[in-house]
């Protein structure tokens, strides 16, 4: 198909848009659309091959495997509010204490920017001048900690080949409200643009395929948060997640308390900053951990599924064992269905958190000097007292209330996935269901089942976790679910396949920055 637009054919008998352009009260209650019903509400159609919804890494990699594969810019388009693919990545990071400067939790040759992984981050560092980094690889995990690049790295990666691919010619800003099935076969995806940028609310863009990558569906804020905010409306209890560079700031101007809740990453790297500021400006800052769950020991299912724990920690390198990426817990989950599948699922999961030896470091000088304290246990109760927060605590030694100057939040990211507008409309319209662990059911192919229609809608990221391949929602999982998508494609007849000759020669021209 070509891009074109077909100018809006005003029918017979349908009822009135609320304003030019805009969707209806029928087309919001169908879940099959014609191209007459959108003429009638006046939403002008474009017609493109290929719609990625969302923008952010999980379309940038698709986008750029199309173009490697030979799909022209003019078949493709990136429909998202995002001004850069890496944007929201970044802003998650940042005010979760990951700035550019510090390496993330992703493995070396995970690399969003590079299909072939080759030349690896570590590799890159190494030829770059720091040769550290490639002793590292060649002895973690028993002799160093596993390496990881630093997020600046990372995104400068992805912007490089952004211009390579010539992403931008295929980016379209907007909102995308919903992906419906069309009468005759295909999908039409509305985008609401910018205010002003087009001259209806709604455009319609016509695909047979729309790949669906829109992230994390929203911040999870635990109960005992959302009511302390709406009942005090007081920022010193805080998710990590959320901008907190006040509670830094204030810490560095008087001696203060800080009750930290969870045991993964995220604390981890929350810790790290905390101590960091404590022993750079020679701060007092109290730190009291709330554990939960306390691990201190190794632990896990069997002798073959154990993890690392002590102190309240599990460990683990990765946000997976390695081998859901290409061992045999892929094949295993691959094989899998409905609880059996739940269960692997549950076995790999828990909160965990990398073995670093700088933050074991920092922890135990905080413990023996008294600094930083653990509990076991859960809140029960917040109010402010003044400038502070009282908390109550159930813990494992009894009832407790004590007061700090900030309670950060550290337990999670995730709300369900009809919390996002798009997620739940295919929920309604689309024929998907969900997974045995509740996010949408998709194929080994990541075609979104039930939904098929003409064509195919495909859906990657945290959306998908519970489907047939694990680690999905991590840089190497996006790449190999978007090399799954690719495949299908190619069975399809949409693009070619990328064989040795042309992956070679591609890979010449990513070696030298030649555009494509």
């Amino acid at each position: 198909m070509s891009e074109s637009t077909i100018a809006p054919q005003h029918g017979q008998g349908a009822a009135a848009p609320a304003q030019p352009g805009d969707l209806n009260d029928q087309l919001i209650a169908s879940d099959f659309w014609t191209d007459q019903m959108l003429a009638e509400a006046g939403i002008p159609i474009i017609d493109v091959p290929f719609v990625t919804v969302g923008g952010g890494i999980g379309s940038f990699v698709m986008a750029d495997y199309l173009r490697i594969s030979g799909v022209p810019t003019n078949s493709i388009r990136v429909l998202t509010p995002l001004k850069t693919p890496w944007e929201s990545y970044e802003y998650l990071t940042t005010v979760s204490q990951v700035p550019r400067k510090e390496r993330l939790r992703s493995d070396s040759q995970s690399r969003p920017d590079n299909i072939w992984g080759f030349p690896s981050y570590a590799l890159s560092e190494g030829l770059h001048g720091n040769i550290k980094m490639l002793w590292n690889v060649l002895v973690e995990p028993i002799f160093a900690n596993y390496y990881t690049p630093k997020a600046g790295v990372v995104f400068e990666g992805i912007e490089r080949e952004m211009y390579r691919i010539r992403y931008p010619e295929m980016v379209v800003h907007g909102q995308v409200r919903m992906v419906r099935r069309r009468v005759g076969g295909g999908y039409f995806t509305i985008l609401t643009p910018p205010e002003g940028a087009a001259p209806t609310k709604r455009i319609a863009y016509r695909s047979q395929w729309v790949h669906v990558a829109i992230g994390y569906p929203g911040l999870k804020y635990l109960d005992d948060l959302q009511n302390y905010r709406s009942t005090y409306n007081d920022y010193k209890v805080v998710n990590a997640y959320e901008s907190h560079e006040h509670l830094y700031e204030k810490l560095a101007l008087k001696p203060g308390i800080v009750l930290i809740r969870g045991g993964g990453i995220v604390a981890s790297r929350v810790l790290q900053r905390l101590i960091d500021d404590r022993d750079a400006k020679g701060l007092q800052t109290q730190i009291i951990h709330l554990f939960r769950t306390y691990t201190d020991k190794p632990h896990g299912p069997g002798i073959f599924k154990r993890r690392k724990g002590a102190d309240g920690w599990a460990y683990q390198g990765f946000n997976y064992p390695k081998s859901v990426w290409g061992g045999q817990l892929k094949a295993q989950v691959r094989k899998s269905e409905g609880a059996e599948r739940a269960k692997l699922y549950k076995e790999m999961g828990g909160t965990n958190t990398p073995f670093r030896r700088n933050w074991l470091e920092q922890l135990s000088r905080g413990r023996r000097e008294g600094w930083y304290r653990v509990m076991i246990g859960e809140i029960t109760s917040m109010k402010p007292v003044g400038e502070l927060v009282e908390v109550g605590l159930n813990t494992d030694q009894g009832p407790q209330v004590g007061t700090v100057d900030f309670v950060l939040d550290c337990t999670g990211l995730e709300a369900d996935i009809r919390e996002h507008r798009v997620l739940a409309d295919l929920l309604d319209h689309s024929g998907v269901g969900r997974n045995p662990v509740g996010r949408l059911d998709v194929e080994r192919s990541f075609e979104l089942r039930g939904a098929q229609n003409g064509g195919k809608i495909y859906a990657v990221g945290s959306a998908t976790l519970g489907g047939y391949f694990p680690g999905v929602d991590t840089f190497y999982g996006l790449q190999i679910a978007c090399v799954e998508v690719l495949d299908d494609l190619v069975r399809q007849g949409f693009t070619k396949k990328i064989g040795p000759g042309r992956s070679t020669s591609q890979w010449l021209k990513w070696m030298r920055n030649k555009t494509i």
